[in-house]
């Protein structure tokens, strides 16, 4: 059932028809989905959901696509990790990590895709694009291949030579723009009125894009057993993640699944090479400058932030904070992880986890607390990231007698 009641600018309020539309021509203001919530809540049960699909199209009836066939590889309903290991050595009573890197395409970009290219080819659109730091590149060519959709992608130049390749792979056109993501977004803008039967997942089908992320919400309440955490640590790039995440938590109270009054704090997590939404929450603004990004967490590298003032807002709200990390914390929180729970996450993940380390120092996250780390994207994305950081503990001859020389393994 299509429970879209249409659009609304997040700004103004202005409401507008369920189309292709994204900026309010009003007030400039974004577009946000509108559903009504009553049918839903006397539509939707927790049994409904789990007899269907363990995807994200199990929640179909809280995204803005009515479609029996979505464009689907599979994305979603990835596994919540209990984290004992790594909780115990942080000082927190329950801690779980959110794996997003268990999906099809190594990100959760795929959720955010799925729901874009459904409603995409709904809305008559050929061919897919996008402008890209990486993992939405992936997951636009490999969607669209899926789709039988023509591809063009835009990535910065400089890009990890995995997030190339597998984008390449799928056979789409991949476009590398000698320029950081912001420059590939401005010139993706520029086309985006000038190919207008093109859907840029992230531009002008932007509204139903985010739309996908919700999707963690919904999954991290119904592996709790339909109960919210007490704080989610999300990574942050463009914003619309994290206020995805919050919108999808207040949905699931609208809708009856989990109890009235429910509060998750939502905290957010950069990299200090850009971190311009953590540098306004710290200094108390209200303002999200605009930096130069520099830092290996490239999938981070958004120096103007589309959603930082409404991720911003957001994280104030819940009563959460920000973290910023150096590289060097990055490196350190990507093997913390994988030392203790045996999960390799991208960069953006090892921002994640040594931000979560620094807002436990600080007193942000609290041992009384049930915690939610995001873990987006998988390590064999950014090798290069941990060059000359690991390796071989020992080189020695084909010998017993080298091996006992040069490694001490304790029982």
């Amino acid at each position: 059932m299509d429970f879209v009641t249409g659009l609304r600018c997040r700004e103004c309020g202005r409401t507008y028809p369920a189309e292709a539309l994204h900026v309010c021509d009003f007030c400039f203001g974004p577009l946000e989905v509108d559903y009504d919530y009553e049918a839903i809540a006397a539509h939707i049960t927790p049994e409904s959901i789990a007899a269907g699909p363990r995807t994200i199209w199990r929640y179909a009836d809280l995204l803005p696509v009515n479609e029996r066939a979505p464009v689907d590889l599979g994305a979603g309903f990835t596994p919540l990790v209990r984290a004992d290991r790594l909780a115990a050595e942080l000082g927190l009573g329950e801690l779980w990590i959110k794996d997003d890197t268990a999906n099809p395409t190594g990100s959760f970009k795929d959720r955010v895709v799925s729901v874009a290219l459904t409603k995409a080819r709904q809305l008559g659109f050929k061919v897919a694009a996008c402008a890209s730091t990486g993992n939405l590149a992936n997951a636009v060519a490999a969607h669209a291949a899926r789709a039988g959709m023509s591809s063009i992608v835009f990535i910065p130049y400089d890009l990890e030579t995995a997030k190339i390749v597998t984008t390449a792979v799928y056979g789409g056109q991949l476009v590398a723009v000698q320029g950081n993501y912001d420059d590939v977004n401005r010139l993706c803008a520029e086309l985006t009125s000038e190919r207008p039967t093109w859907a840029f997942v992230n531009v002008n089908i932007r509204t139903y894009y985010a739309e996908g992320s919700k999707t963690l919400a919904f999954e991290i309440a119904e592996q709790l057993g339909w109960d919210a955490p007490d704080h989610v640590v999300v990574p942050v790039a463009s914003g619309s993640q994290l206020t995805k995440v919050k919108k999808g938590f207040q949905e699931l109270v609208r809708v009856g699944l989990l109890p009235e009054g429910s509060q998750v704090r939502i905290s957010g997590a950069q990299a200090t090479g850009c971190s311009p939404v953590a540098t306004a929450f710290a200094e108390g603004s209200d303002h999200v400058r605009p930096v130069k990004p520099s830092t290996i967490a490239k999938s981070l590298a958004i120096g103007n932030p589309a959603d930082g003032w409404y991720a911003l807002k957001a994280v104030r709200e819940s009563g959460g904070s920000f973290a910023a990390v150096t590289d060097d914390e990055v490196i350190e929180g990507i093997r913390l992880l994988a030392r203790t729970e045996g999960i390799f996450a991208e960069t953006a993940g090892g921002v994640t986890i040594a931000s979560l380390v620094k807002l436990v120092s600080e007193g942000v996250v609290r041992p009384d607390e049930r915690v939610v780390a995001l873990v987006t994207g998988h390590g064999l994305k950014t090798i290069e990231a941990l060059v000359g950081h690991v390796g071989p503990t020992a080189t020695i001859l084909p010998t017993l007698e080298a091996f006992d020389e040069a490694v001490q393994l304790q029982p």
